[in-house]
């Protein structure tokens, strides 16, 4: 597989009253083509504003400091707004995490698909449009396209308003799509569906995916790479398996034990102690450190290189240092 996306080295800065908040620090990705990665960590991470840099959807005050986003080759990252929109909903789309909010209350579904469809093919005539709308319409599985097509976002359930907005992310088949936490809003059984969905059109359209969650069991189902982010920095990465069965650092190690397990009957579940860091000022060396249970000294005042597990799997920890694990032998000898 070909890399269809390469995000080098990227830093965003938010401006507020109060100061800079440096939201994220050199994260480096790519995702290839046909792939779902899956981007995860608790709220605060960065995990949004990463793909919202990407996407070059972030705030009015906020800014890539530096860093690089290629899609096939051109740097987005470079490009005027006017350009960005000729690229967003074409060849790179986002689903946001509230359908609801992510919809014109004020126009029927069928003319906000055609909207977006007419902004990137202006040749296409009105009767085209409609036709095209009410294909993605029927793509995403929603019945009585011909009925949908002229209903208003508040008459549809929250499971159809997440399919329209996959819909008008779709419309135009782009090469990347993002989804930053698209089942957040919607009960377990209609999660599923989405998921399923997102899947089965991944397939049909040769779309590839990045996936923003907090939730394992999400990652699990759709993901073929993951990448864990913790204070704006991402903490390791690897393939699903690698997450799961081969986990290296110490705070993917706590997300996992965070799940509750059917097999227990602990009546307490297991949480991180502590708080995320101040990304106003954030510390020296690795953002995990004041919570971390095996922290040391040079935790504290060094971030660490990435420590390369296999082909697939690295992760920035202390404790993977061939000189942190001679010294655990040693303390163990003593022991014995």
């Amino acid at each position: 597989m070909s890399k269809l996306l390469e995000v080098e080295n990227l830093n965003v800065h938010i401006k507020t009253q109060h100061g800079i908040v440096q939201a994220v620090r050199g994260v480096s990705f790519s995702l290839e083509k046909g792939e779902t990665l899956a981007i995860v960590g608790e709220s605060g991470s960065g995990k949004s504003i990463t793909v919202k840099g990407v996407m070059g959807l972030l705030p009015s005050n906020g800014k890539i400091a530096e860093g690089s986003v290629h899609l096939e080759g051109k740097d987005l990252a470079s490009l005027s707004e006017h350009e960005m929109q000729k690229i967003r909903g074409c060849d790179i789309s986002m689903i946001f995490q509230d359908p609801m909010t992510s919809l014109n209350p004020t126009m029927t579904v069928g003319k906000q698909i055609m909207e977006v469809l007419h902004e990137h093919h202006h040749e296409l005539t009105k009767e085209q449009l409609k036709q095209k709308a009410l294909e993605q319409i029927k793509l995403v599985g929603l019945s009585n396209p011909e009925t949908r097509f002229g209903q208003y976002p508040h008459q549809l359930s929250g499971g159809m308003r997440q399919r329209v907005v996959i819909a008008i992310a779709l419309a135009c088949s782009p090469k990347v799509l993002i989804a930053d936490e698209p089942t957040t809003s919607l009960d377990v059984t209609i999660q599923a569906q989405i998921l399923d969905l997102m899947k089965d059109l991944q397939g049909k359209i040769d779309t590839s995916i990045i996936i923003i969650t907090h939730n394992l069991g999400v990652v699990a189902n759709i993901a073929n790479r993951v990448a864990v982010m913790y204070g704006g920095k991402l903490v390791e990465t690897g393939s699903v398996r690698d997450l799961f069965y081969h986990t290296a650092h110490p705070y993917t190690k706590g997300l996992l034990a965070s799940i509750p397990k059917l097999h227990e009957n602990e009546q307490q579940l297991f949480s991180i102690p502590g708080t995320p860091p101040d990304l106003m000022d954030p510390p020296k060396g690795c953002p995990f450190a004041a919570r971390c249970p095996h922290t040391m000294k040079v935790c504290q005042e060094f971030m660490p290189e990435y420590t390369h597990l296999s082909d697939t799997h690295c992760a920035a920890c202390w404790l993977l240092d061939s000189r942190a694990q001679q010294e655990a032998a040693k303390e163990g000898e003593n022991h014995v």
